[in-house]
């Protein structure tokens, strides 16, 4: 699975944390529980196991969004696809062991009519949405 290059907003960034990727991979892919520790998400909604073809349901910064998993490769990847209004979105994130942690990539290509006018407003707007993402699960992850 893989991001759409060729979307209005697109972007790439990572992270060491030093805890195992167990761990990591644990917290990030235990959907149900996101509001839990992600401020920006107020809810989800799984409907089924973390499976690809399984959707989920959630709220984030107030915007509703349908998400549906592609892909799960066990403690390595796992990607969506999601819809909200005006979006289309593709997300992917990457787990790496490593010696003393986890090195974690996360990729996202948001395509439609907002993110194009967001493209105008804040063209960085990805590229933060996912380092504050990142930061918040090395927050938890290594606690």
């Amino acid at each position: 699975m893989n991001i759409d290059q060729r979307a209005p907003l697109v972007a790439r960034q990572g992270i060491f944390i030093a805890a195992p990727v167990a761990k990591v991979w644990a917290l990030q892919t235990n959907i149900a529980q996101w509001p839990q520790w992600q401020p920006d998400i107020s809810s989800v909604r799984l409907e089924g196991p973390v499976a690809s073809g399984t959707i989920f349901r959630w709220t984030a910064k107030g915007l509703k969004i349908t998400s549906t998993i592609q892909e799960v490769v066990l403690e390595r990847r796992i990607g969506w696809t999601g819809r909200a209004l005006g979006m289309y979105a593709v997300h992917t994130w990457t787990f790496e062991r490593r010696d003393t942690g986890t090195q974690v990539i996360t990729e996202e290509s948001l395509a439609g009519w907002v993110p194009r006018l967001l493209k105008l407003v804040d063209p960085t707007f990805l590229e933060k949405s996912l380092a504050a993402s990142l930061q918040v699960l090395k927050q938890h992850a290594e606690q």
